[in-house]
């Protein structure tokens, strides 16, 4: 069933969880990461639905973002790759969209002539304007939780983020 035929009468991950439960242990990991699991779709599609009227998708605009938040406007391919936290062939198709609408040029990496920049143009950084405003305005699509709950959901992830190797531990003081 989906959303568009109403909303079904009992939580399906619930459901699966009750049912998990009579077979298998660790109800409330499985619980957790179905739950998970479902709201990033949500999540997801509700931006790239906010997103589509500027010919964006979320992967698009976290780039454009990127350059934005860069001291230069341009980062090295290989760096995006690895503040995005995605494979080299995602940022290449990326990149390549984006210079197919003119919202970032490739150039040759100054220091280094093997290494390409993306650099955000004009026309890209009146976009990440734009989206940026409707994204802002309905909270990135998370607007049924309140500032405590964004706050908690962050620190929540934290640990798993932290485990996967994201970012590096913080040394005790």
């Amino acid at each position: 069933m989906s959303p568009k035929d109403g909303p079904l009468p009992f939580d399906p991950i619930d459901e699966a969880a009750r049912q998990w439960g009579k077979r298998w242990d660790r109800v409330p990991a499985m619980h957790a990461v179905t739950s998970l699991m479902r709201v990033q779709q949500l999540v997801i599609g509700r931006l790239d639905a906010i997103l589509k009227p500027h010919g964006l998708t979320f992967a698009r605009y976290e780039a454009l973002v990127l350059l934005v938040f860069s001291s230069r406007g341009s980062l090295p391919l290989g760096k995006m790759g690895e503040r995005l936290q995605v494979h080299p062939t995602s940022v290449t198709s990326i990149v390549r969209r984006l210079v197919e609408d003119g919202l970032i040029v490739r150039l040759p990496h100054p220091d280094d002539g093997r290494g390409v920049l993306a650099e955000i143009t004009p026309r890209g950084r009146e976009l990440v304007t734009a989206a940026t405003r409707d994204l802002v305005a309905t909270d990135f699509a998370l607007a049924s939780l309140t500032e405590e709950e964004l706050g908690q959901l962050s620190e929540l992830l934290r640990p798993v983020r932290r485990d996967a190797g994201d970012f590096e531990v913080e040394a005790s003081s």
